[in-house]
């Protein structure tokens, strides 16, 4: 499983011989100026939730890639609107891709489209296949939720999780997340990218490494193979 970072919270995951793109805010970053979004391909697309800063490159990349968008219904169905396949979900539910299974999980956020459209609850998705079975949060607050994912999710390999603070939770609670996902390899997302967001790393990997654990702090444009 091949992992690709395209800033804030945006990632390619390889697995299986499809590509899965998540909350695709790339274009407009400053951070991520030398990725090109015209050469990412996608075979999926998913959606947190409704904020710009989640989903602007979905459109375009959609319809260059024929990619099908995995979403709650209110956003799927605005894509759908716009001539987009998408597959639409909803909280505690799962379904069988042809990379592996998606379960659609709680967040504590909120969630409108950029023309204002109610984007529905926000989600974040645990997937899981031969390859490996990760957490991607997207944007949310700590919550007692999390503990759910391991009563009935296979043991997670690593989390994709918000560190910036302000809008999400802080580095100091997404180790607190990391306790009740019981996952020690976590993959920082959601931080620098503007002023309220923008964190001291050094502390962040030392506030997880004291705890026995591993934040992956990957430069835009880099890859980790897990």
């Amino acid at each position: 499983m091949k992992i690709t970072n395209y800033g804030q919270s945006a990632f390619l995951v390889e697995t299986k011989g499809k590509k899965l793109l998540f909350d695709p805010f790339i274009s407009p970053n400053p951070l991520a100026k030398d990725i090109d979004i015209d050469a990412i391909e996608a075979d999926y697309i998913l959606l947190s939730h409704g904020h710009t800063d989640h989903v602007l490159d979905a459109e375009s990349i959609g319809k260059r890639t024929g990619a099908v968008i995995i979403s709650n219904f209110e956003v799927v169905s605005w894509y759908g609107e716009k001539g987009i396949k998408g597959h639409p979900m909803n909280h505690g539910g799962k379904f069988n891709f042809d990379f592996g299974t998606v379960k659609y999980v709680n967040a504590i956020h909120s969630s409108v489209l950029p023309d204002g459209t109610y984007g529905g609850n926000p989600g974040g998705f645990v997937i899981w296949n031969e390859e490996a079975c990760f957490y991607f949060a997207g944007d949310t607050a700590l919550t007692l939720d999390m503990k759910l994912i391991p009563m009935t999710c296979p043991s997670l390999d690593f989390a994709i999780l918000p560190i910036g603070d302000n809008f999400t939770m802080g580095y100091e609670d997404a180790v607190i997340a990391s306790d009740f996902i019981e996952c020690n390899k976590v993959i920082g997302c959601h931080y620098d990218t503007f002023g309220y967001i923008k964190i001291d790393h050094s502390e962040a990997q030392k506030s997880f490494a004291d705890k026995g654990k591993e934040l992956v702090l990957l430069p835009i444009g880099e890859s980790l193979n897990l």
